[in-house]
This record gives structure tokens, C-alpha cells and sequence, in this order.
């Protein structure tokens, strides 16, 4: 499993904090829902769904342990915390709902995740969801293919597994309603994003992937040639892919 730097992808986060209040207003929720946050990060999109709850329960699932303890720094005992991959995920019940927000793209089997989330909704219960979609921060991953020839990073970089998967919206489509979801619609949405802090932004949103498999005295010359080979200012094409669906 990859750590991440939870305190400062915290901070730097506010691009994925606005994507997700989104899809959290997508919900509708009464406020005495029991609503599963898939990917909890640090917290900062929890908060939210708290705020939206007052009568009801949020449970916040992340595989990162310093995400999980970062969110829960923040968060205290207002939200049940799990240090947990969702493709093994079990609770004690089902959830009325299940949010996701800048997750599901660090997981590689969709078929298995959409299914152990079927299987933690109620009939009827809803998913609402979104992360990076086809064609996805396109000029970082080919900045990131570049790096293989830079003969300093090339040992390295070659024995580095896929670190994402961004999905079409047919494919996901398909693999939901296969699953056994309905009413489900998928779409994608292009938002680009000129961060004002772009090294940091880069690091904590991406690379842990990278430097697990790079020595440490190499990591910061490898964000540094990366950067050095992208257009300054640094903007990020994002392309989200908007998943909703209801459990039949």
C-alpha cells in the first residue's frame, strides 16, 4: 500500500474539495442518512458530508494510514474512521449511500470495487462519485513516460506499475450495470487547474506511486525535472468522470 503526505496534500487540496462538495450536493440527502465516504483523504470533503448530516452517520474509509490519521486530527469522534482497501471492505450494515470523491482512479479493478460497493448498499441506495476520467492530466503522464529516459530515473522507473486508471464513461457504464446498478449515468467533466503552490501540488496529488520505487536522494530531482519539462505556469487538464447510480 502507498502512504501518502496527508498534511500537505491537506493543504493543498482545494481544487478536489470543490469538485466533491459537488457531487455531495448531488445526493439530496434528508440528514439522517448513514452515508459511506469511499477515499476519505484527510477529511476535507467529510467535514462536509457531516455538516449534511445532523441526524445521520458518516463513515470514512481510506487505505492511506496517514490520510486516516490525518482526518482524524480533524475530524475527532464525529466520524467512524477506517484504515481499509474498499475492494475488501466489510460493515456491520449497509449504508443508505456512498460518496466518492478523487478515489476510485487509484484503484485498478473497477469490476471488484463496484461490486463490494453494491454489496454495501441498502436496495435502493445510492452512489455518487467522482474521479479522474479518459484523458486525465494527459501532459503529466506523458512528462511522467519522459522521465524513463532521463538515464538517472530510468532503473528506477521501469519497474513502476500503473499507478491509475481513468476510466471511459462506456466502460464504467457497462461495469455498473453488469453489477447490477441502475439508473445509472456516467459523464465527464474538463476542469483545469493552475495550482499556485505547483510542486507541492504535484507531489502530494500523485507521484507517491513513483517515489516508492525511486531512492530518496533522487526524489526531489525528479520533481524537479518533471516541472522543468512542462509549460510554466504550470495547468493541469483534469477530466473528471462523474459516476451515478442507484442500487436495483
Amino acid at each position: 500500500m502507498t502512504d501518502w503526505d496527508a498534511a500537505t496534500y491537506d493543504r493543498v487540496a482545494a481544487p478536489q474539495e470543490g469538485w466533491g462538495v459537488g457531487v455531495i450536493d448531488r445526493l439530496e440527502l434528508s440528514g439522517d442518512e448513514t452515508v459511506l465516504d469511499a477515499g476519505c483523504g484527510s477529511g476535507r470533503l467529510t467535514r462536509h458530508l457531516v455538516g449534511r448530516l445532523p441526524d445521520g452517520r458518516v463513515i470514512g474509509v481510506d487505505a492511506a494510514p496517514s490520510m486516516i490519521e490525518k482526518a482524524r486530527e480533524q475530524l475527532g469522534d464525529e466520524v467512524e474512521l477506517l484504515n481499509a482497501n474498499l475492494l475488501d471492505l466489510e460493515l456491520s450494515e449497509q449504508v443508505d449511500a456512498v460518496f466518492s470523491n478523487a478515489a476510485f482512479h487509484w484503484i485498478l479493478e473497477h469490476d471488484r470495487l463496484f461490486d463490494r460497493l453494491h454489496a454495501l448498499l441498502r436496495p435502493g441506495g445510492r452512489l455518487e462519485a467522482q474521479c479522474g476520467g479518459q484523458g486525465n492530466v494527459a501532459e503529466l503522464e506523458n512528462a511522467l513516460l519522459a522521465m524513463e529516459g532521463d538515464e538517472r530515473f530510468a532503473p528506477y522507473l521501469r519497474t513502476v506499475p500503473p499507478a491509475w486508471y481513468f476510466a471511459s464513461v462506456g466502460d464504467t457504464e457497462a461495469r455498473l450495470e453488469r453489477t447490477g446498478f441502475g439508473s445509472v449515468r456516467c459523464w465527464l467533466e474538463e476542469t483545469p487547474v493552475t495550482p499556485p503552490e505547483p510542486r507541492d501540488f504535484v507531489v502530494a496529488s500523485g507521484l507517491s506511486v513513483h517515489f516508492e520505487h525511486l531512492p530518496d536522494e533522487l526524489h526531489a530531482p525528479f520533481v524537479t525535472a518533471l516541472l522543468d519539462s512542462m509549460p510554466r505556469p504550470l495547468t493541469l487538464q483534469y477530466v473528471r468522470l462523474n459516476i451515478s447510480a442507484r442500487r436495483i
